[in-house]
């Protein structure tokens, strides 16, 4: 089954990719590898506020995960320029997760969006992750991850 095919049947529609918030781009390839910046949850088109362990709890932070997985997916096909077929596989994630110093669960709210890649690209999904908390990330956000995949060369 095509990776689209898949989009299609999880009912997914890759949003245009974001504009950069500063001074840097959403992508760079070097040889087969593409590092993608961080990526701020979103919801409703709007930045996603919140932070773990105070007013968000670990499903909703999967679920802003797996939201930020699906702009990574939007931001990986236009590096691969339309054609997510031309992915090898995702190599690494690192998340970010805005939290208190009592919250624990960053990898369980990571696992939102390391599920969804996996459900996407089935073996080729499967990567290596960091998933740690932070004090604040930019504008308030709940969550950022940034990614690398590797494309057929």
């Amino acid at each position: 089954m095509s990776i689209q095919q898949k989009l299609k049947d999880l009912h997914i529609t890759l949003p245009a990719v974001a504009t950069p918030a500063a001074a840097y781009v959403m992508y760079v390839q070097t040889g087969n590898n593409v590092y993608l910046s961080g990526h701020i949850a979103k919801q409703d088109g709007k930045v996603w506020v919140g932070q773990l362990g105070r007013d968000m709890t670990t499903e909703q932070g999967k679920q802003a995960a797996r939201a930020v997985a699906i702009d990574l997916m939007a931001t990986l096909q236009a590096a691969c320029g339309g054609d997510l077929s031309k992915v090898k596989r995702i190599v690494k994630l690192v998340s970010l997760v805005n939290s208190t110093a009592e919250f624990t669960d960053h990898h369980l709210v990571t696992n939102g969006a390391s599920e969804l890649l996996v459900e996407v690209f089935g073996e080729a999904g499967k990567h290596a992750r960091s998933a740690f908390g932070v004090a604040q990330l930019p504008m308030g956000s709940c969550v950022e991850i940034e990614m690398v995949a590797e494309l057929i060369g």
